[in-house]
């Protein structure tokens, strides 16, 4: 059979990893793969390239997607649904794997109910989507914003500063806390928690009173901006307060070893799916097992966030 697989909306290390495993794995198992540039777009308006093993050979460790991405809001549209079924029905291709966030698995969903066999692979940084305990992109962006408070912090403890960090999340604040629980900062400010700056700014002072060189914040972008956050606590405390932005860093570079490792069981486990006639369904990590859920059950499913993190952090950063 011929599949095709495409990467859609905002792109997340282990994406390379990922069409590597479903090429591959899709050989061995007698298939044709070919890939389609450019998300949902590329569906409607480009055309579907061969893979082969050859064509995925060094993309293991490469940020990104070798495919490219694109969001195409358009395709909420009936008549662009049916442009995308037409032109995968005109190169003769069988089943569809979509890699992507929640954006992108409402697209896939909406072709499966009009029946086109269509697998989705869950890839996003914020670890936002339901039915799964992990996305692929978490762990490499989680890794890039420690790494960079790492950084930060020199030049915070010698000016004795508060750093606020901006990371990404704009309606979850899943990677903010792990990676502000990873970093070590004093709070961390997210969208599923109101944000009480008298609270911050009173746990500020009195780990500058313990003779604390420095304080960093971490909030995630849909809970707020961290220049109006530092100017806030600024006031709030007399101390200075700096700003940083990480934006599009947090996605870039290679992809950690969990990403590549999840990136393999994740694809290998959507190639199998088409091959055994199973299709409407998102494969997921579910309670440590490689597993796949119904379009439906992810669609009515909840993310949880680990709140209970949050006090813990606070906790240790004392």
């Amino acid at each position: 059979m011929n599949f095709a697989i495409l990467t859609s909306g905002g792109d997340a290390p282990g994406m390379n990893a990922a069409i590597r495993a479903f090429v591959r794995r899709g050989i061995a198992l007698g298939h044709q793969v070919w890939g389609i540039p450019r998300g949902f777009d590329g569906l409607v308006h480009g055309n579907p390239v061969p893979l082969n093993a050859a064509s995925v050979a060094n993309i293991l460790m490469t940020g990104g997607t070798i495919l490219r991405t694109s969001r195409f809001p358009d395709f909420t549209h009936q008549t662009v649904q049916e442009q995308a079924l037409e032109r995968l029905r005109a190169h003769a291709v069988d089943g569809l794997a979509v890699m992507g966030g929640n954006g992108s698995l409402a697209g896939a969903g909406q072709l499966s109910r009009q029946g086109f066999p269509i697998v989705a692979i869950p890839a996003s940084i914020d670890n936002d989507m339901p039915g799964t305990d992990y996305c692929l992109g978490f762990d490499t962006a989680m890794n890039n914003i420690v790494g960079s408070v790492d950084k930060i912090r020199d030049t915070a403890s010698a000016h004795e500063r508060i750093f606020v960090v901006e990371v990404m999340g704009n309606r979850s604040g899943h990677l903010a806390i792990a990676a502000g629980l990873a970093c070590g900062a004093e709070a961390i400010i997210i969208p599923e928690r109101p944000t009480d700056y008298g609270h911050i700014a009173s746990q500020l002072q009195a780990t500058f009173a313990r003779g604390k060189k420095h304080s960093f914040i971490i909030v995630a972008e849909g809970a707020g901006d961290a220049r109006s956050t530092a100017g806030a606590l600024a006031r709030l405390t007399g101390h200075e307060a700096k700003w940083v932005v990480l934006g599009h860093i947090q996605r870039g570079g290679p992809p950690t070893a969990q990403d590549r490792l999840m990136a393999a069981l994740l694809a290998s486990k959507a190639v199998e799916l088409l091959d055994q006639g199973q299709h409407g369904r998102m494969v997921a990590l579910r309670d440590g097992s490689i597993t796949d859920l119904s379009f439906e059950e992810v669609a009515h499913g909840t993310v949880p966030t680990p709140i209970n993190w949050l006090s813990l952090a606070e906790i240790l950063a004392r």
